[in-house]
């Protein structure tokens, strides 16, 4: 709880209760569906469940029960898999989003607190303030200098200044507060709001699928359509040789299972959904799993200065008194009448609540040099926001005696043109605010006017001010700030500052936090009149730009998008949102951000600490990198089960119908662990982020890399054929040869999975990277495969028969010959990459 200092006692606990009872939770309408009933719809209409409840059927009508009784277990068992999968995924995905839950201050039982808007009821008391979003429709109480963007409802991007004493006081859910504060009389909320009446048409929307889901939809299509044609084509010349229309039928199923790649969906919702889970768990939260796809692509990263690079803890470090521009250390304020009032001045040219750094750090000072505090006898009676370019900001306060108080601050190529000042002393002053940029010092200057009408100026650069001086403040980068560029730099990422401070100060932060090239620097005046062609070219070589203002940030965020860069931009006020939005990756501050900065971004650092996005990036990669692996292991793997099937049947061999169904769906329930658990709980590779980012431009899967895992897939059916051959030749019988087929089969899916843990380093190398699920899954394959080939009741079923101990450490030989091979070319790409 917090200290409420509005005077209000807002709802009791009890009035509260008794509200919710009646209207229910601010909650608008959102479809609302039983998430176990989806999930068991979703798994019934894959197109695997549906091949194996056909070959179930078919080898009930045949009257052969063991296997019909094994199909049904493997679909029981195949659903279970995908069920725990997919209940893994939205249990992550839940946990996302009750962490992004936003929430709202009200006044409750005479007390601020803090609570999810989702509690909020009609009655309540919210406190609404500069960067948030209206949590409900509420009548304005009391307010002092507010504003909204009601463009959400309206369509109208300009600022509406709203007070108790409006025809029409409301303020509406989902408008952002610009300036001000406010208290509102919560009057509807959820579906009883005005946005809530019209969300209604937001349901029908679907959500657009990001290039690589297309991508890979388009690849499972396409693997589909040939497992049509290869079924039907099997099934006809079985149907021809044999005559018999459910046993071809049967062989044409085997088929079609051994080709669809049902994994690659299931593998590419398990891979994004934790890998948002994961990245949570480092103080990471991703608001959309989308966006963990495009975080390894990231080629530029354009950052914020204050709290951001800096620590965010300002001090008021000197001071520079009026036209003499005498320094002073914070320390000797009290000797100088001049700094004392030069402080008081800025003190109330500061929100009376301060919650910016720089205001508070000035508080902090009026409190320890004012001989007495006035602030409790002065009240605001006009405010001029911040505003302009560059800003400043100017309060009227008339005391319980009448006194009149007009204090302004704000940039000094504000001030400066608006006070009374000889061409000397201005040099003189912006010489000294000079001096002050170069040591790091952030300045604000000061003024006060005189002004005895009641009807104040529109503007506040209508009035005319007398100078009292600078403010220089000290912000000190934080001290993992050069690390953490450093990793930036190595990873291939650009780094640019976007601040509102000038050029000289960021540069000589820039300069201590290890920042490279700090000299290119351009100012927000200088954008607006650029060309975009002219800007896509400046933007490339500049590093800094500074005295930024909304229009410009955003600006500079498109020409680097046109470029071809993925930009991600990291920000923390109200004026950061529409940047924030336009970027790949919206990177919102946890502890300063504002509500709007944190509801447009796509991503929340929870502490405030960009070296998080060193492994925000890290994981991007990783994921990435990881689901190209193990869609790699789907195609490669899948090559040998198809062609073992499909050669000895099409070339009419000695046993052509050496697999059936109950073999590959075997096959199938190791393929899928091994893909979406395995892969997936890869570690990070030791180079992944020396490498520079990948163009999102690109398809998931080149032709190279394509062509190599397509080879992969040939040599392993080559061997399993080879397999075969050499035990038809030593006199094998049929379950003989099946038996050692499959072990062939079976070792080369081991060696591959280790094999291409990756596609650089060896697998000596990556065998002592942690993930422990990858040998649990190798050792009960490793398991079961040696009780399927011992144990009678197994080897009739599966109908193999052992041969001898020869054949079978031939049979391994050739499994393991069939991959290792990979490891000589691997050791090609470490001595290329060295030379």
């Amino acid at each position: 709880m917090v200290q409420n200092p509005f005077g209000l006692e807002g709802l009791n606990d009890a009035a509260v209760e008794l509200s919710r009872k009646q209207f229910g939770s601010n909650i608008g309408q959102w479809k609302k569906e039983n998430l176990l009933l989806k999930s068991l719809r979703e798994i019934t209409t894959e197109p695997m469940f549906l091949l194996l409840i056909a070959t179930a059927a078919i080898y009930f009508i045949l009257g052969e029960i063991p296997e019909a009784l094994f199909m049904t277990a493997a679909i029981l068992l195949v659903s279970a898999i995908s069920f725990y999968q997919d209940n893994r995924s939205r249990k992550a995905l839940q946990a996302l989003q009750e962490m992004t839950a936003p929430k709202a201050k009200l006044i409750r039982n005479g007390s601020i607190v803090s609570i999810n808007t989702s509690e909020i009821v009609p009655g309540d008391l919210v406190v609404a303030e500069e960067g948030q979003l209206v949590p409900a429709d509420g009548k304005i109480i009391q307010s002092a200098d507010f504003s909204l963007n009601e463009s959400m409802l309206t369509g109208e991007s300009f600022s509406v200044y709203k007070s108790p004493l409006d025809e029409s006081p409301i303020a509406f859910q989902g408008t952002q507060v610009v300036s001000g504060q406010a208290i509102l009389e919560v009057s509807a909320t959820g579906q009883m709001t005005r946005l809530g009446k019209i969300s209604g048409s937001l349901l029908e929307i679907g959500e657009e699928k990001t290039p690589l889901q297309k991508q890979i939809g388009d690849f499972v299509r396409k693997m589909a359509g040939w497992g049509i044609l290869v079924f039907i084509l099997v099934w006809v010349i079985n149907y021809i040789r044999t005559g018999h229309m459910l046993d071809s039928l049967l062989k044409g199923l085997t088929l079609a299972m051994s080709v669809l790649p049902e994994e690659i969906p299931v593998a590419f919702t398990t891979f994004m959904a934790l890998g948002a889970w994961r990245l949570m768990r480092i103080g990471i939260i991703v608001k959309n799993t989308r966006t963990v796809e495009t975080l390894g692509a990231a080629t530029v990263i354009c950052t914020d200065k204050t709290g951001t690079i800096t620590e965010n803890r300002m001090e008021l470090a000197r001071v520079s008194i009026n036209e003499d521009c005498k320094v002073l250390d914070n320390g000797a304020i009290n000797t100088d009448p001049d700094a004392v009032y030069l402080v008081r001045i800025a003190m109330f040219a500061s929100e009376s609540v301060p919650f910016d750094p720089m205001e508070i750090a000035l508080h902090e000072t009026y409190t320890s040099t004012a001989a007495i505090d006035e602030r409790s006898s002065y009240r605001m009676v006009h405010e001029y926001p911040l505003e302009g370019k560059p800003p400043m900001m100017t309060h009227i306060f008339i005391s319980d005696s009448n006194q009149k108080i007009i204090a302004a601050k704000g940039a000094t190529e504000a001030i400066l043109p608006l006070c009374n000042l000889t061409k000397e002393n201005r040099a003189k002053i912006e010489l000294q605010a000079e001096q002050f940029a170069i040591e790091g010092f952030r300045i604000l200057a000061v003024g006060e006017s005189i002004y005895s009408g009641d009807q104040y100026p529109k503007k506040q650069h209508e009035l005319i001010f007398r100078f009292l001086g600078l403010l220089a403040f000290y912000d000190p980068p934080k001290p993992n700030i050069a690390a953490v560029f450093e990793k930036f730099y190595r990873a291939g990422i650009m780094v640019k500052i976007i601040t509102g401070d000038n050029a000289i100060t960021t540069a000589s932060i820039a300069k201590q936090a290890g920042f490279k090239n700090p000299e290119a620097t351009m100012e927000a005046d200088s954008i607006t009149d650029l060309p975009d062609k002219e800007l896509e070219e400046a933007v490339s070589h500049t590093t800094i730009f500074t005295r930024m203002f909304p229009e410009a940030k955003l600006r500079i965020i498109n020409a680097l998008k046109n470029r071809g860069e993925v930009v991600a931009m990291t920000g923390d006020g109200v004026n950061d949102a529409p940047a924030l939005k336009a970027a790949h990756i919206g990177i919102a501050m946890g502890k300063r951000g504002s509500a709007l900065a944190r509801s447009t971004a796509s991503l929340i650092l929870t502490d405030d600490d960009l070296s998080k996005m060193v492994d925000a990036i890290a994981m991007g990669r990783r994921i990435y990198t990881n689901l190209k692996k193990a869609i790699q292991y789907i195609i490669s793997i899948h090559i040998p089960i198809i062609l073992t099937v499909f050669v000895p049947l099409i070339l009419n061999w000695i046993y052509p119908n050496i697999f059936t169904p109950v073999h590959v769906i075997f096959l199938e329930l190791i393929m899928g662990p091994t893909c979406s658990i395995i892969y997936e709980n890869e570690p990070l590779e030791a180079n992944s982020m020396d490498q520079p980012p990948r163009k999102i431009t690109h398809t998931f899967l080149s032709w190279d890399e394509l062509s190599v895992s397509i080879f992969q897939g040939l040599i392993i059916a080559a061997g399993t054929l080879v397999s075969y051959r050499i035990a038809v030749s030593s006199g094998c019988t049929e379950d003989q040869t099946r038996a050692l087929v499959f072990i062939t089969l079976v070792t080369a899916n081991i060696f591959l999975t280790l094999v291409n843990r990756s596609f650089y380093y060896s697998f000596l190398t990556t065998f002592s990277y942690k993930n422990w699920l990858l040998r649990g899954i190798i050792l009960v394959t490793i398991f079961l495969v040696g009780l399927m080939i011992s144990i009678p009741v197994l080897k009739n079923f599966f109908k193999f028969q052992w041969s001898n101990w020869i054949n079978f450490a031939i049979s391994i030989g050739v499994g393991i010959l069939s991959v290792i091979w990979f490891e000589i070319y691997k050791w090609w790409q470490r001595k290329k990459s060295v030379i």
